[in-house]
């Protein structure tokens, strides 16, 4: 039952770690099996889950376009959890900048390697420079300088002045023989931004939706994790008024965010401020349903599969650039497969590849193995 007194909050919430292996599910083999299994099924349900893991050619949503912003959105929470109570305990700024600005540069690093291994170290122009483990880098060393600087407060109104200033900059600023406010794919100002001062190979060829603009507003899902964060830590407040809080903002960001869409459509490509509050929005609102059933409700076991996932993200999302999973399990699982049918046996081997993962995953959380930075 949800207590209405005040709880102390431990020093990690289980709901945090298995939201992350939730979110990281998708991309250590669970969307490769929805996938496999809408072509070996004709349920439409199936082909309805497997739509929604595909990205919308340019404007429009759905959920694998809030994949990535849910883990900046947690990536922010933690900045509260961790930041915070060092910070709390008296520790000096100074060294918590120092520690978020080398994690920054670490995950620049690693992203490019990530992106462009092997990488072409005597071909600089065909390097790409834009990483999402870089954009994480960065969102959180920004929101650990916000969050030790500023009250919740403001740093909401950060939020509202660099969603606003971003919108205001592609209608407003003209690109060269496109004009002002063009969001489409060839003329719109991050492209045309990208081309201009970024270095290096873009992945859209005329843009990249991992460049220089972008990183403001998508950052700003991070700073609103920060938020999530605290309200998670307040010993002030009960389970119910820390539940009702986060689904309330949740609620006002998913309106605003799809009424801003009349006028700047949502569109993971461009970050769109629309897309920032519909996908931060949604970010509070599942933050709430999984506080609410794990440690408020103490429904935990189903969790742990998850838990395993979210304790290592950093490694799965490597291993999966780096071994060929797939490969792997259909020299153990062919001669069992044998007698299916291919778009079958291509099933079962996604689910192979999975359960391969995830006992790697296992194995490291076991032995108290957690890569982090």
């Amino acid at each position: 039952m949800l207590s209405s007194e005040p709880t102390k909050i431990s020093s990690r919430l289980l709901s945090i770690d298995a939201l992350r292996g939730f979110d990281m599910f998708f991309i250590a083999g669970g969307g490769a099996f929805i996938y496999r299994l809408a072509d070996a099924t004709d349920a439409g349900w199936v082909d309805g889950l497997a739509h929604q893991l595909e990205h919308p050619a340019w404007n429009g949503f759905t959920f694998y376009d809030f994949i990535f912003p849910l883990f900046l959105f947690i990536s922010g929470v933690s900045v509260s959890f961790s930041v915070g109570r060092k910070w709390e305990k008296g520790t000096d700024k100074r060294d918590l900048y120092r520690k978020a600005f080398k994690r920054m540069v670490i995950l620049i690093l690693l992203g490019i390697l990530y992106k462009n291994a092997p990488v072409p170290l005597f071909d600089p122009a065909e390097i790409r420079l834009g990483s999402v483990l870089g954009r994480i880098g960065f969102a959180t060393f920004i929101t650990t300088v916000l969050y030790l600087n500023f009250t919740r407060i403001n740093r909401l109104l950060w939020v509202a002045g660099i969603l606003i200033v971003y919108y205001a900059l592609l209608f407003l600023v003209p690109v060269p023989g496109y004009g002002a406010g063009d969001l489409s794919f060839e003329g719109n100002l991050v492209g045309w931004f990208d081309r201009t001062f970024l270095p290096g190979r873009l992945l859209q060829g005329t843009y990249d939706e991992l460049g220089l603009l972008t990183q403001f507003p998508a950052l700003c899902l991070t700073v609103l994790g920060s938020w999530a964060g605290d309200l998670l830590r307040m010993t002030d407040k009960s389970d119910r008024q820390k539940l009702m809080q986060l689904s309330t903002i949740g609620i006002i960001l998913i309106s605003i965010g799809l009424l801003w869409n009349l006028h700047f459509p949502i569109n993971k490509h461009l970050w769109t401020s629309s897309f920032i509050c519909l996908t931060g929005g949604m970010g509070f609102l599942i933050m709430a349903l999984f506080y609410g059933i794990i440690d408020v409700l103490q429904y935990r076991k189903w969790a742990f599969f998850f838990k395993v996932i979210g304790m290592n993200s950093l490694v799965i999302y490597f291993a999966y650039s780096f071994v060929d999973w797939n490969y792997t399990a259909k020299k153990l699982l062919g001669g069992l497969l044998a007698p299916l049918d291919e778009t079958w046996q291509a099933v079962f081997v996604a689910l192979g590849a999975l359960g391969l993962v995830w006992t790697m995953l296992y194995i490291l959380y076991r032995n108290k193995i957690f890569v982090k930075f």
